[in-house]
């Protein structure tokens, strides 16, 4: 069996792989950083409206929780984008072969050949399955363009292949 996708990494596609990174493999340090993120931001509040006069470290007190905020809000995004500035020149598009030995992707650079016991987890989004292989490091694959049987054969193929079963995300 032979399934083919074809994959374009965009500032979108980098922000849901970073989503699934940060709900499967960064799962407790996530949780830890927003617990923390959230005891700094009301702790920063509480000093605001403690306050008197509006002052120059008031106005740092501001700034501090406002950009905490922004961050836990935008988490994913920030990371994407970082992601997608780190991503070598010639491999925004790729062509994945999924085979019983393993996996081989192309892009207008080369051709790498995975190993299925590299994988750690499986995720999927609503269009996308996401191999996640460390912390900062998973590749994505676009549903739409699957190639050679249906998604649900693909599922199937996966979990058998690696062993692994698929851990969906909203």
């Amino acid at each position: 069996m032979e399934y083919t996708f074809e994959t374009s990494y965009t500032a979108k596609t980098m922000t849901l792989m970073a989503r699934a990174l940060r709900k499967t493999i960064r799962k407790k340090h996530s949780q830890r950083s927003h617990i923390f993120g959230g005891i700094v931001m009301l702790m920063g509040i509480l000093l605001i409206f403690t306050k008197d006069t509006l002052n120059f470290q008031t106005f740092l007190s501001v700034l501090a929780v406002l950009m905490i905020l922004v961050t836990l809000l935008f988490e994913d995004h920030m990371n994407g984008y970082i992601a997608k500035k780190r991503l070598l020149p010639g491999t925004e598009n790729a062509t994945t072969v999924f085979t019983e030995e393993g996996f081989m992707t192309t892009t207008s650079i080369g051709t790498t050949k995975w190993k299925y016991d590299k994988i750690l987890h499986i995720a999927e989004l609503h269009d996308f399955i996401v191999f996640i292989f460390s912390a900062s490091h998973a590749q994505l694959y676009d549903k739409r363009t699957l190639q050679g049987g249906s998604i649900e054969d693909y599922r199937s193929f996966i979990e058998t292949v690696t062993g692994k079963r698929i851990e969906y995300i909203k």
